[in-house]
């Protein structure tokens, strides 16, 4: 399967409050949804299959773990809903909101789901000639917060000016964030923009900041701006190698080898070779980054347990 999103952007901007894994799912389904069907005829009406193999490929999961987030998912996407702003011909505001999907299957003990896209979504995914954005999956895999995935989108809508300009409201609106949910602005930085903004820095191919806007003591906006990260030299000698594919020594993909190297079990097991003064301590980016190169290098010094048992594992908490 391919590795490009490609939304229309008024689906970018639109307001919902998806989980992680219903927006992987979608992302998915965007993906082979465009492999297959060109026209809004051909979407129409069309069955999508995701497997667990092509969750557990983007995103490093076990084969339990990826049918149980699917399932989950494709019963979240058939309650959710989405919805969007617009000004009527009378010059007043309108909210309007539609449907993600018009079915949803699955199989019990299976290892696949199903779902049909709802009529009104599907021309913001096919027949796209202007005012869209497109962006790797690849970039938004490790990001475990939904409100991370949604701001990284709201970003590279701006691949030109790197820059967001937002009013709080709007802010909220597109996060799905009820009015009484994180009133306080301590709150609202800690659970959700900090949050958002630190596992973009981490996992990301930008680094984002933000200045706050404000009238008088309250803070009504945010300015986002971002840069794209500098690749090591390393790096771009391998940029080739498709990410995905299973490397010839550890028959795991690199997303897999990220939550080994992240495992609670792997980290209990070989801290001890890493020094307290190695850069590799110093953020879970670091760590994931120096030992995945360590093991992908030399697996022979990584014999302890099975390397499935550490991507069964539960992952270890971020630093």
């Amino acid at each position: 399967m391919g590795n490009l999103v490609v939304k229309d952007n008024a689906l970018i901007e639109a307001s919902h409050k998806l989980s992680e894994s219903e927006q992987r799912l979608i992302l998915l389904a965007i993906v082979k949804g465009r492999e297959f069907c060109d026209s809004i005829e051909q979407l129409t009406g069309k069955e999508l299959a995701i497997h667990a193999d092509d969750y557990m490929q983007a995103f490093g999961a076990t084969r339990q773990g990826a049918y149980k987030a699917l399932k989950q998912a494709v019963l979240g996407l058939f309650e959710a809903k989405w919805g969007y702003k617009y000004v009527n011909d009378k010059g007043k505001t309108v909210v309007r909101y539609e449907r993600f999907t018009q079915s949803a299957e699955y199989v019990e003990d299976g290892a696949e789901v199903k779902f049909m896209f709802a009529n009104a979504i599907i021309p913001m995914l096919v027949e796209l000639e202007r005012n869209f954005t497109t962006y790797e999956i690849t970039q938004v895999a490790n990001l475990q917060s939904r409100y991370a995935m949604r701001l990284y989108e709201f970003l590279i809508r701006y691949k030109t000016s790197k820059k967001l300009e937002i009013t709080l409201e709007d802010l909220r609106f597109r996060f799905g964030i009820l009015e009484h949910e994180y009133k306080a602005m301590g709150d609202f930085k800690k659970f959700v923009l900090d949050l958002a903004v630190k596992q973009i820095n981490e996992y990301t191919d930008i680094t984002v900041k933000y200045e706050q806007h404000k009238k008088g003591r309250t803070i009504t906006g945010f300015t986002f701006t971002f840069k794209y990260k500098n690749k090591p030299k390393a790096e771009k000698q391998l940029e080739q190698r498709d990410e995905n594919t299973a490397d010839m020594f550890t028959q795991y993909t690199d997303a897999q080898l990220a939550r080994v190297v992240h495992s609670k079990k792997f980290i209990a097991d070989y801290n001890g070779l890493v020094s307290a003064q190695n850069p590799a301590n110093q953020s879970s980016s670091a760590w994931v980054a120096h030992m995945v190169a360590w093991l992908k290098k030399d697996p022979n010094n990584f014999t302890k347990r099975p390397l499935q048992e550490y991507l069964d594992d539960e992952q270890a908490q971020r630093f």
